[in-house]
């Protein structure tokens, strides 16, 4: 008689097999871990229908398309690529690897429950879709926090100074 295979046992996650869930975030929806997720680990594959770059050419611009290389770009517009939620952030906490004309994304640092999950989508991007409107990731938003308040008091020491001499 063959020996019986055994199956381990192992606790259903409550998210199904990924640990991120997609939900709401500053800039509209975002992606966050939901248990600690360590350095160098895939995350998610960015999916999609692969495309030929004189396809693109013809089809009207998609903010989802992300191009593999000079010849190949994955449209990662349907919303079953959950990866597409995954936010811009000048201080990125993962990064978009290719192997294959595939695309995972893979942490870069440790991240904690909790904390979104967001990469840099490269100066392409940034100029043609998030420079008109301001970024919004956490550095950005910090630097122009101190700008303003250099600003605000630049200007009392003005008028402190205008106050003295009159």
């Amino acid at each position: 008689m063959p020996a019986r295979k055994t199956r381990k046992k192992t606790r259903p996650k409550l998210n199904g097999a990924h640990p991120f869930r997609v939900g709401r975030s500053r800039t509209g929806l975002g992606v966050f871990a939901t248990e600690p997720i360590g350095k160098n680990k895939y995350i998610v594959e960015y999916t999609g229908p692969l495309l030929t770059n004189a396809q693109c050419d013809e089809a009207a611009d998609n903010r989802y398309w992300f191009e593999v290389n000079s010849r190949w770009t994955i449209d990662g517009s349907p919303r079953s690529n959950v990866a597409r939620y995954i936010n811009h952030s000048c201080r990125p906490n993962a990064d978009p690897m290719i192997r294959d004309r595939r695309i995972w994304i893979k942490a870069i640092k440790n991240i904690e429950p909790g904390e979104e999950i967001n990469y840099d989508y490269g100066k392409d991007h940034f100029n043609a879709y998030i420079k008109p409107h301001g970024c919004q990731c956490d550095k950005c938003r910090e630097k122009r926090r101190k700008e303003r308040a250099e600003v605000r008091a630049a200007n009392a020491r003005k008028r402190k100074r205008a106050e003295r001499a009159s």
